[in-house]
């Protein structure tokens, strides 16, 4: 989930919160600008061998326990254990996230700059705004519910998940039905460009979005006091430092918004789905004790991560695990197996409802712990609540396997069930 975006993580929603629709946070499409100027150093592994893209999760699992601490030109020193994780996002001070040059409000500042642009967004994530949302939440999961082909084989990634994700994102900012379907196409897009590493593609892919967001706030300020009461208007009406928020200021917080909402809440749908059609007796359980969703859901995602990795630059030289970083080089935050890690979480693929919920990284820790940590878990609470309702049953098919994502996305591309 990405922080200080939504998860997701979410990531959207984490700073902490990428599938076909799955995209990665703001701050992860835009081109890495911050380069070293070091010796050519051996790489430890190769994050986009076809071993380790064919399944992420268990690729990391093997890094964490073989070389905790790697090198790789590709993602710079990543980082496998929970314990090293937490150490960067608990010293702002010595990791910083301001990895690219790009404006990234507010996941890619840090203190003092991001101390007020946080305080201004916690503010659209408080528990009574985030409360009052559950009605409409709970339309929208019903309706796209309801639409499912029963007995039949359906793709729960692209005929309920993605669905799910752009019209609850939509709903809670504001925005109109008429953009489900360009926002479904432009993180199509993103996630291509963000693969490729295509540094035009990407720019490109930006300001198309910054010309939605535009528009938007054009309207909004053309209706002046008839404007919707959104979160959209708010954000047009914010200050900053005495100063009313800038349009690239207002677009950045929205990017974010929006790379963690689609892309990790379409993630997670469809981990939780398949889990509970690879585990029926969970599924049986959970459909008999609806009220043990919340728990379960931040569990089975701590197991399977909607959320690949986060990044961070080294302000100045240190040494982890005898390894040591320059100042300037980059970092990779492998959240995929720092909430796997064996030294926390005993066992670490059996699901258990009693386990400390503050190890799990899932919304991501420290300053930059995603704000719409609680939105997100409304969300995913509620369209699970409406699955489980409406149906009897959700299954494989036979023969027709699931795709996991590819990094930087997580999750499945594709995942036949059926449901009756």
């Amino acid at each position: 989930m990405t922080a200080d975006g939504k998860l997701l993580a979410r990531g959207g929603r984490n700073d902490a919160k990428q599938q076909s629709i799955s995209i990665v946070p703001a701050e992860c499409f835009q081109e890495m600008t911050v380069k070293t100027e070091l010796t050519k150093r051996e790489q430890d592994w190769n994050p986009r061998s076809d071993l380790v893209l064919s399944n992420q999760i268990k690729a990391y699992d093997a890094m964490r326990q073989r070389c905790p601490v790697a090198y790789s030109d590709y993602l710079g020193w990543s980082l496998f254990r929970h314990e090293d994780v937490v150490r960067v996002l608990d010293d702002h001070e010595t990791f910083s996230s301001v990895v690219s040059s790009h404006l990234s409000v507010p996941s890619g500042m840090d203190p003092p700059e991001h101390t007020a642009y946080r305080k201004l967004i916690d503010r659209h994530f408080e528990p009574a705004r985030v409360e009052a949302f559950e009605p409409q939440c709970r339309a929208i999961s019903r309706d796209l519910v309801s639409r499912l082909q029963r007995n039949a084989e359906i793709d729960l990634v692209i005929d309920l998940a993605r669905l799910f994700a752009v019209r609850i994102q939509c709903a809670f900012l504001g925005w109109p039905d008429e953009l489900h379907e360009p926002l479904l196409q432009w993180v199509r897009k993103n996630h291509e460009a963000t693969l490729a590493r295509d540094v035009g593609a990407m720019a490109a892919v930006a300001l198309e979005f910054d010309g939605y967001i535009t528009a938007l706030l054009d309207a909004r300020r053309q209706a002046g006091a008839s404007a919707p009461d959104d979160i959209t208007t708010d954000l047009v009406r914010e200050k900053i430092n005495g100063r009313p928020l800038k349009d690239d200021e207002i677009v950045s917080i929205l990017r974010n918004w929006t790379v963690g909402e689609l892309g990790t809440i379409t993630a997670c749908v469809g981990i939780l789905a398949h889990y509970l059609a690879e585990h029926s007796q969970v599924q049986k359980q959970l459909r008999a004790n609806l009220d043990q969703l919340p728990a379960a859901i931040d569990e089975i995602l701590r197991i399977h991560a909607p959320l690949i990795s986060n990044r961070r630059v080294a302000h100045r030289p240190v040494e982890i695990d005898g390894r040591k970083i320059a100042a300037g080089e980059r970092i990779t935050l492998m959240w995929a197996s720092a909430n796997r890690d064996e030294a926390v979480f005993e066992n670490a693929d059996e699901l258990r409802l009693d386990r400390d919920p503050e190890q799990n990284l899932l919304y991501g820790r420290g300053i930059h712990v995603c704000p719409g940590a609680g939105l997100s878990r409304l969300e995913l609470r509620v369209i699970m609540e409406e699955l489980l309702r409406a149906t009897e049953t959700m299954a494989f098919i036979p023969g027709r396997p699931a795709t996991l994502a590819v990094y930087p996305a997580g999750g499945f591309a594709a995942l036949p069930m059926r449901i009756a």
